[in-house]
């Protein structure tokens, strides 16, 4: 009788376990990365009241003679599948997809969570609001969010060039080269522009008056690309400048100087197609004391190709100004080969031949030439081992030269500049690496836990990476509250690693994992414990009516 009692009790209590777990499941519905937990079973040690013997002769076996003595809690074990990852808008908001423990420290302890619901504090530092607590990062050092930290700006170094060039083109596809002088030439104090018919004496260029001592020089470039240096021009007091235009065309394969309605100097091809052809110099060699104002640069108008592609692209000097760098590819006579001019930089200094010396200096030479490609299509590298494809521009703000190098693509690989058959060429300037300053605005969390950074000029930089813990018996954790888990000796100890490696899950930023509670289970559960309670109930119920009876038998 006294087995049935304490039997009973025992199931009484075994099933009172069972629905304070199953409450506190249901309790924790929509607690942030709660993981249900759920109750096993196991019998108590029997009363052996006969053991077993064995045959013996013409007598078989008998079992052994055994009453338990109840029920008892065997283990409670916590539920690891993954809950719903329930996305809150929120830039600190991080959710586990996987295996895998958030470090958080107070200083002194660590512990270890499944909830991502983190913050800054008045310092900048990443916490759990909750508690205080502070996240740590893959090093083992808490991270730290700078908002408003300046970003100060950075001059452009490198343009990436990406796209297709066409491999035809038809005839009619083919350009003008074309150059106008940076200068006028005048006559009445600047009242009128020059033409063919006006004497190169009646110039207002001249200062200290006209003399026939003195010696006009040209250098340049041939359309071939060959070159000419302090060409003398002829010249005298009947000279009209329709006779200097027809000396420069002289020195040209291909081209015909003449004057534009404003009285620049403008040289043209005579055939449509590539073509070099450029003035790199045009000085005044005095013979007395006057001298004569000459343009000191040519502008490209248009470049000569057998076809041609544009392209620009905003760069950033030192300063973080914008500039709006322009260019164009021009196909040459050379099969499968291009070349590639840099017509114009905004904001750049006044173009001189002082401060661009085309001819012999290759760092500002504007001109990239022989860029080939293979058979398939691919970009083949430079016809010239010694062509560079840098350059250098000088801003009106900064007289420093600021270097730019062009990426054109690897050799004999499809990742920058191609040359396939199409209707049109796409090439252009894909990026550039130049910024101008900025802020930190907002942040962002990526897969691999890193913090990004994102600041108001549009760079983005890596803060910090959340560092994730990993252990060989998660169920051997212990709750500590708060969603926290410290390790036991079950456990095993706090495996460091990064989300998406060492078997740790990775993050999905802007997202809270939601619990894993399964209510229609714990439903089932709350009915499983009731009706075990009430089952053991009855049997404490029919003990004392027992009880009861076998007192009776004395009155």
């Amino acid at each position: 009788m006294s087995n049935a009692l304490s039997a009973a009790v025992s199931g009484l209590k075994a099933h009172q376990t069972m629905l304070d777990v199953a409450g506190n499941n249901l309790a924790n519905v929509n607690t942030t990365g709660y993981k249900s937990s759920s109750v096993t079973f196991a019998e108590l040690l029997s009363q052996n009241m006969r053991g077993a013997a064995g045959p013996t002769g013409s007598l078989g076996g008998t079992n052994p003679l055994q009453v338990g003595s109840g029920v008892d809690v065997a283990g409670i074990a916590r539920n690891q599948m993954q809950g719903n990852l329930v996305s809150t808008g929120q830039d600190l908001d991080v959710a586990i997809d996987g295996a895998g423990y958030f470090v958080l420290s107070n200083g002194q302890q660590s512990v270890y969570t499944r909830a991502g619901s983190f913050a800054i504090d008045a310092h900048n530092t990443m916490v759990d609001p909750a508690t205080g607590f502070k996240v740590l990062q893959a090093d083992n050092s808490t991270i730290q969010i700078p908002w408003g930290t300046s970003m100060p700006a950075s001059a452009t170094t490198e343009v990436m060039m990406n796209g297709n060039l066409r491999s035809s083109a038809d005839s009619n596809q083919a350009t003008y080269n074309r150059i106008v002088s940076n200068a006028a030439f005048t006559t009445s104090g600047g009242a009128n522009a020059a033409n063919e018919t006006t004497l190169l004496s009646n110039l207002d260029q001249w200062e200290g008056g006209f003399h026939e001592d003195g010696s006009i020089l040209l250098s340049g470039i041939r359309e071939d690309g060959t070159t000419f240096e302090n060409a003398a021009i002829s010249w005298g007091a009947a000279t009209t400048m329709d006779d200097i235009l027809s000396q420069i065309s002289g020195l040209y394969n291909n081209s015909s100087a003449t004057l534009d309605s404003s009285g620049r100097i403008v040289l043209t091809g005579l055939d449509r197609g590539y073509s070099e052809a450029q003035i790199t110099g045009m000085s005044y060699d005095s013979g007395a004391a006057e001298s004569l104002s000459l343009p000191t640069y040519f502008n490209y108008s248009t470049i000569g190709g057998n076809d041609s592609k544009n392209f620009s692209i905003t760069v950033f000097d030192s300063m973080g100004q914008e500039h709006v760098m322009t260019g164009n590819f021009v196909k040459t006579d050379a099969p499968n080969t291009w070349d590639l001019v840099i017509t114009s930089i905004s904001g750049e200094t006044r173009p001189s031949w002082d401060s661009y010396d085309i001819l012999n200096d290759s760092s500002l030479n504007r001109r990239i030439r022989g860029i080939e490609f293979n058979p398939d299509g691919s970009f083949r590298g430079l016809s010239s081992p010694g062509q560079s494809t840098t350059f250098s521009v000088r801003y009106d703000n900064n007289e420093t030269p600021q270097e730019i190098t062009l990426d054109l693509g690897t050799e004999g690989e499809f990742n920058g500049l191609t040359q396939f058959s199409g209707q049109s060429s796409t090439a252009g300037a894909l990026t550039q690496d130049g910024y101008g300053s900025g802020s930190l605005s907002s942040v962002d969390i990526d897969q691999s836990g890193m913090v990004i950074g994102m600041f108001t000029n549009g760079v983005k930089n890596d803060i910090a990476q959340l560092q994730l813990a990993t252990f060989s018996n998660p169920n051997g954790l212990q709750s500590v509250g708060n969603g926290y888990f410290s390790p036991t000796a079950n456990s095993g100890e706090a495996m460091a690693t990064t989300p998406g490696t060492g078997g740790a899950g990775t993050i999905r930023g802007q997202s809270l994992e939601g619990s894993n509670v399964d209510m229609a289970t714990e439903f089932v559960t709350l009915m499983q414990a009731q009706n075990g309670y009430q089952a053991n109930s009855r049997t404490i119920r029919v003990a004392t009516d027992i009880l009861r009876e076998l007192t009776n038998l004395i009155r």
